[in-house]
């Protein structure tokens, strides 16, 4: 028998480079102390009634592989946006439309515009594309600096991402300047706006982007049914663009990839929406009450317009996510940056208000 060979496989250098997407860890557990993870932007809301039961019937046919075309869930999201349903790309979550997007735009040695600090999956994806990323820095209210953005447009550019509210650091982009900005893009390059909270925001000036798409055909819009609608742990997103790019979208994706109980899921959520509206005007209410509470304290809180908050703590970020891991919380660090906190239970929230009191006073 012939001995294996010790040279190893060969993969991509690029695999070097790519950093690992960081997941939200669960809580530790403390004795006599109920553990939150505030760490995922999770909805922490269970399924409503309806949405398990069409989750619980289509578990009786996973034998079967789900509607390759997504059909309903993609004429009802047609209807419920008022925009053509040749115009709808679905995924597995935002992030593998995202995905699929930089496939269809970017070669190897293109590149990729978007803020910085932002998802943290941006960089990953577009190296694991052979692309490049330009990270243009947040200004100093941890906003997109969409000047500095266009400026960094090159020929070689492709694609830009302007995600708002901005993950992790709360803001969310203006129409005025969204608009200027997207006067600066040449028209072959793609906007990509990211909504994944769209539905958080109270922002009177926050952009209408189905607008935007319709008055820009460069202009593509991505959303999800992890956040606002609690479907985070069934991965369904979707893109909605205009015909070439929505067609090069539904070429790219994964075959069967969004599964006949996320289909079901989504089209009961949004038929249940008025319910889940209730849920996501309480925890803007409670993001508010948490926000005020930190400014109180003395805290800088950048504008908070997702499901989270930021606290631009820099190299203390990490010290501070072990002092919450302590108290049986775990919140989300960026080492030397800062830490998010996702707007969870009551009580989460209030034992998470009380150990950032503890941090300022032993500072």
């Amino acid at each position: 028998m012939t001995e294996p060979s010790a040279r190893p496989v060969r993969l991509r250098p690029v695999l070097s480079t790519v950093p690992a997407y960081t997941p939200g860890k669960p809580p530790t557990p403390v004795e006599g102390v109920t553990a939150y993870k505030i760490s995922s932007n999770e909805n922490p809301y269970p399924p409503l009634p309806s949405v398990l039961a069409a989750i619980t019937d289509a578990a009786a046919t996973v034998n079967r592989y789900p509607d390759m075309g997504v059909t309903t869930l993609t004429e009802a999201l047609a209807e419920r946006l008022d925009v053509p349903a040749t115009h709808i790309a679905t995924g597995t979550g935002s992030v593998a439309v995202l995905g699929h997007l930089i496939d269809i735009t970017c070669e190897p040695g293109d590149e990729v515009v978007y803020a910085w600090r932002s998802f943290e999956a941006y960089p990953i994806v577009v190296a694991l594309s052979g692309a490049t990323s330009v990270q243009v820095p947040v200004d100093a209210q941890a906003r997109h600096d969409l000047d500095a953005m266009a400026a960094a447009i090159t020929e070689r550019t492709r694609l830009v991402i302007v995600c708002t509210p901005n993950n992790p650091t709360g803001p969310a982009v203006r129409e005025d300047e969204l608009r200027a900005f997207l006067a600066k893009v040449p028209p072959e390059v793609l906007v990509v706006i990211d909504e994944a909270y769209l539905e958080f925001t109270t922002d009177e000036t926050v952009p209408d982007a189905l607008a935007i798409y319709r008055d820009h055909p460069n202009v593509a819009v991505l959303r999800t049914f992890s956040k606002a609608y609690g479907l985070a742990g069934l991965r369904v997103g979707y893109a909605v663009a205009h015909e070439e790019v929505a067609t090069a979208l539904r070429k790219a994706a994964t075959p069967f990839g969004v599964t006949d109980l996320a289909q079901r899921a989504a089209v009961a959520s949004l038929d249940a929406w008025d319910e889940l509206e209730v849920r996501v005007k309480e925890l803007v209410t409670e993001r508010e009450r948490v926000v005020a509470a930190l400014r109180e304290q003395g805290w800088e809180v950048p504008e908070a317009q997702g499901n989270f908050l930021w606290l631009p703590l820099g190299e203390d970020a990490v010290p501070f996510a072990q002092a919450c891991q302590a108290r049986a919380i775990t919140v989300r660090p960026f080492a030397g940056d800062g830490v998010r906190v996702s707007i969870g239970e009551t009580e989460a929230n209030e034992r998470f208000v009380s150990i950032a009191a503890e941090w300022l006073r032993s500072r």
